[in-house]
């Protein structure tokens, strides 16, 4: 048996095991008894399964404390649907907590018979979200994007989610097949001018719902570590005032779209304030709070899931 027999072998026992615990309720005495193991080898199987993500956990009910963030954020900016995942006061990073509660959503809009349009931004967050959706089978829908999917010299983007969530659902898929900034406003006015852009920007237009990122711009934030801007044109974002970018639009403090040599080459699907149909941030973390906010300021966005530690950044007035 090869390496890679042996480890499938072994993973198919792990998942097994965690089905056992967390579905059947048993013992970690059971597991292993029922499993020819010792116990000892029955906990490394069950911790096996969560180290290599092979359960998905949903919470199916509320915290008290989630829910009255939720609240007071849908009231203070209008929104229509807020989430408020709790937050791990040993952690650093909200995302897993975050992609929990958007995976559900996601799933509860996939489930619906009725065919739709979803419309998707990029991200990381969006990303691992998209990761926690089970396979599903909805030929019915239709799954687009609102921005670029590739770098300036080609490469696909790491947090393109389209394609990643139509494989795993059956859904058909209309990416934007151009890259999130063109190297010239020439090249810009060229790529929308493609049929292939006009055919993504009217499906996005019939959206039922749409899930974006929200990224703060900054020296080392998402949109330069990642090289879609470089040193220069990231000045030239921080000299307009702007502080946050969504579904390839940036913005400033109030939620303003920018415009300039440099704001007005990124390729996106064109931002309404307020949205159309409900469009949906989904983002945390301290380094977004600012960003965060603008878009909820300026309404770019009616409908928000987030982290505890996020939410009460955000509805206190002195961050």
């Amino acid at each position: 048996m090869s390496l890679d027999d042996r480890r499938e072998q072994k993973l198919g026992l792990a998942a097994r095991a965690a089905w056992l615990y967390y579905i059947g309720g048993n013992t970690q005495d059971e597991i292993a008894k029922k499993l020819s193991v010792s116990r000892q080898a029955a906990q490394r199987l069950v911790s096996l399964a969560v180290s290599e993500k092979l359960i998905k956990f949903r919470l199916d009910h509320p915290i008290g404390e989630c829910e009255a963030l939720a609240e007071k954020l849908r009231q203070r900016y209008d929104l229509q649907l807020c989430e408020v995942a709790p937050a791990d006061p040993a952690a650093t990073d909200p995302v897993p907590g975050i992609a929990e509660r958007t995976a559900s959503y996601l799933q509860h809009f996939l489930a619906q018979r009725p065919p739709a349009v979803l419309a998707f931004a990029t991200g990381r967050t969006l990303r691992e979200s998209v990761d926690q959706v089970p396979r599903m089978s909805c030929p019915q829908h239709k799954i687009v994007s609102l921005v670029g999917n590739m770098t300036r010299d080609g490469r696909a983007s790491p947090y393109d989610v389209v394609t990643r969530l139509a494989d795993r659902v059956g859904a058909e898929c209309f990416p934007m097949p151009m890259p999130v900034i063109a190297d010239s406003a020439q090249e810009h006015t060229l790529l929308q001018s493609q049929k292939s852009y006009r055919n993504v920007s009217d499906l996005a237009a019939s959206a039922k719902v749409a899930f974006v990122g929200i990224g703060e711009i900054g020296w080392g934030g998402p949109l330069h570590r990642d090289g879609f801007v470089d040193d220069a044109e990231l000045a030239e974002l921080l000299n307009m005032g702007a502080v946050g970018d969504s579904s390839a639009w940036v913005f400033d403090q109030d939620g303003r779209i920018l415009s300039g040599p440099v704001a007005d080459r990124f390729i996106g699907i064109p931002i309404d304030s307020p949205p159309r149909h409900l469009t949906v941030g989904v983002a945390g973390g301290a380094a977004k709070v600012v960003a965060i906010r603008a878009a909820l300021v300026g309404r770019l966005i009616n409908g928000l899931i987030t982290d505890e530690r996020t939410a009460e950044y955000l509805l206190d007035e002195k961050t």
